[in-house]
């Protein structure tokens, strides 16, 4: 099974392509995917790379964590595993919020009615 590595800090012109290509010198790279914005398909200036095992991406951390690349210091460590979420109880997003039921309110204009002179 691969290793799963997060590449940040990254310059927005950085491709698929080229962070594969950089990372092909360490080992053997399964899949190299830079993050863009849903809406723009821009790159959010990080991304991940897949390498085939342990070692290789040991090296490539050992190698590429504070490589200069395009101008700008990149960060490569192990990317953190994805969250898994239940069925909306308990501690992903929105799932706390369930009975929520909103605090003290805002304004709601002048309320004179109960002003006496």
């Amino acid at each position: 099974m691969g290793k799963n590595l997060f590449v940040g800090s990254l310059p927005y012109t950085v491709t698929d392509e080229t962070l594969s290509q950089l990372f092909t010198q360490y080992g053997q790279v399964q899949s190299a995917n830079v993050i863009k914005d849903k809406y723009t398909g821009s790159s959010r200036g990080f991304g991940f790379v897949e390498m085939a095992n342990e070692e290789e991406a040991q090296k490539a951390i050992e190698k590429l964590n504070g490589y200069s690349l395009e101008g700008r210091t990149i960060i490569v460590k192990e990317a953190l595993p994805k969250p898994t979420y239940t069925n909306g109880r308990g501690g992903g997003p929105g799932g706390s919020r369930g009975n929520f039921r909103g605090g003290p309110g805002g304004f709601r204009g002048n309320r004179d009615r109960n002003f006496r002179r």
